[in-house]
């Protein structure tokens, strides 16, 4: 695998050990001879331990296996949180420190959760595009208010502060995108 073609959520190889891809920021160099630099973000699949390093488009990889699978979570601990497959049922306790970016989204019923799993151990998770969260406490609506005006900012459920448009009151629900916790439309 290139360092062109990694994803946000992809398992690779790196001098023998297993990191998944958190972050990703392409750098397009203004000189004409340059390369796109890509600057990435990894997690240890063991230690946790994060790694910054940047790559040229065409560095490679080596590819882990792992599979996808649909899973739901059943319920969150202090220190951990612990998903069940939808298909065969099987259960993955994972770490909640691995899921620091994901947990802000993770709640009781969400739907379109893919569990990325290697050797029987969940490695981590990949959220569905939206989600639909209610607003638990933000100012009171303004009458009057465009949905082009200013924003305020709202509270969820996991504690997750979203930019919102003035018109919006608590107890709505709206739909958030999970890349950047950006307010879509309400749900």
């Amino acid at each position: 695998m290139k360092a062109s073609e990694l994803k946000k959520g992809a398992v690779v190889g790196i001098d023998g050990t297993k990191y998944i891809v958190k972050e990703i920021v392409t750098k397009s160099p203004s000189s004409r001879g340059a390369n796109t630099l890509y600057k990435v973000r990894f997690n240890n699949v063991v230690t946790k331990q994060k790694m910054d390093a940047t790559y040229k488009g065409d560095d490679s990889f080596e590819e882990v296996d792992f599979l996808r699978r649909a899973v739901q979570l059943i319920y969150k601990e202090a220190d951990n949180c612990t998903f069940m497959d939808n298909e065969d049922y099987e259960q993955y306790t994972v770490d909640s420190a691995l899921l620091e970016e994901e947990l802000n989204y993770l709640s009781d019923g969400l739907e379109g959760i893919c569990a990325l799993i290697a050797d029987g151990e969940l490695l981590g998770i990949e959220l569905p595009s939206s989600v639909d969260m209610g607003v638990v406490e933000c100012a009171p609506s303004i009458k009057g208010a465009s949905a082009s005006a200013r924003t305020k900012p709202a509270t969820m459920p996991t504690g997750l502060i979203v930019q919102v448009p003035e018109y919006l009151s608590p107890g709505e629900i709206i739909k958030v995108n999970t890349s950047n916790a950006k307010f879509m439309s309400r749900a």
